[in-house]
């Protein structure tokens, strides 16, 4: 009977520590604490400024349409390209030192811009050097899809792209499959490129707070990791059921193993 003791210690033990908890899965929880909530929510982030690598769509219109194609370049590397393919052989990449190659305007630094200062720049440099103010100059500049990637304990691990100006953290996280029921929702990892290198930082989505950090928007090539909790490296369960059936079978087998031992 004495040896009862210790096992159901042993099994009470496991069973709370291995399993994973209700907070640990839920995301954005409101605390006590929060008194302005709608504050949070409606925080404005900063705008997105242009970094090495990133694509751009540019498209130029006015009333004289068939001067304007040089301005619009269409690729003939791969005629049958369609959607990303397509803004791939058609865009402009801001290069190592920060600059586009536009047809007949020749290189264009952009880099450390936002998407609104570079077409402000690019129709200030049309209506000077190559159109009148009747040309109705129209230039269309945006980002061409925002690119992610994102590994570790998430259902569709991989490089993603999402057509938007802005994407949030948990629309990239929901458009990858979500985190596993062994993902670190408290801790996640991003890693983000500025132009004096790469940075880590970290986030908890398991607090409402997340809306308000920096990092809950996504940038584009940010690379998101998603941890694992050490329920998963324990191998005991991550729920209530899983955990008290492993144990059961552990403290099954020692007892059998004690009570041979004992008759010897």
């Amino acid at each position: 009977m004495k040896f009862i003791y210790p096992f159901l210690f042993l099994f009470v033990v496991i069973t709370v520590s291995s399993c994973v908890s209700r907070k640990q899965l839920t995301y954005l929880q409101e605390n006590a604490s929060d008194t302005d909530t709608l504050a949070i929510m409606k925080k404005r982030q900063e705008p997105y400024r242009l970094q090495i690598n990133d694509l751009l769509s540019i498209r130029v219109k006015t009333l004289d349409q068939e001067f304007v194609g040089i301005f619009n370049p269409i690729s003939d590397a791969n005629p049958n390209a369609t959607g990303e393919e397509r803004l791939y052989y058609d865009g402009f990449v801001v290069n190592d030192h920060g600059n586009i190659r536009i047809p007949s305007m020749g290189e264009v630094n952009v880099l450390g811009y936002t998407v609104d200062e570079v077409r402000e720049m690019l129709e200030d440099r049309l209506l000077k050097d190559y159109f009148k103010e009747e040309a109705n100059v129209f230039v269309t500049v945006k980002l061409a899809g925002i690119r992610y990637t994102i590994n570790g304990e998430i259902g569709k691990p991989g490089s993603q792209i999402i057509y938007r100006d802005q994407v949030s953290i948990m629309e990239a996280i929901a458009n990858s499959g979500d985190i596993t029921i062994t993902g670190d929702r408290k801790d996640v990892v991003i890693i983000r490129q500025y132009p004096a290198g790469q940075k880590v930082h970290h986030i908890d989505l398991t607090q409402l707070e997340a809306m308000n950090s920096p990092y809950y928007y996504v940038k584009p090539n940010d690379l998101i990791l998603i941890n694992p909790l050490p329920q998963k490296s324990w191998g005991t369960g991550t729920t209530g059921l899983q955990s008290i059936t492993t144990v059961a079978t552990i403290i099954a087998a020692l007892s059998t193993t004690l009570l041979l031992i004992t008759r010897l």
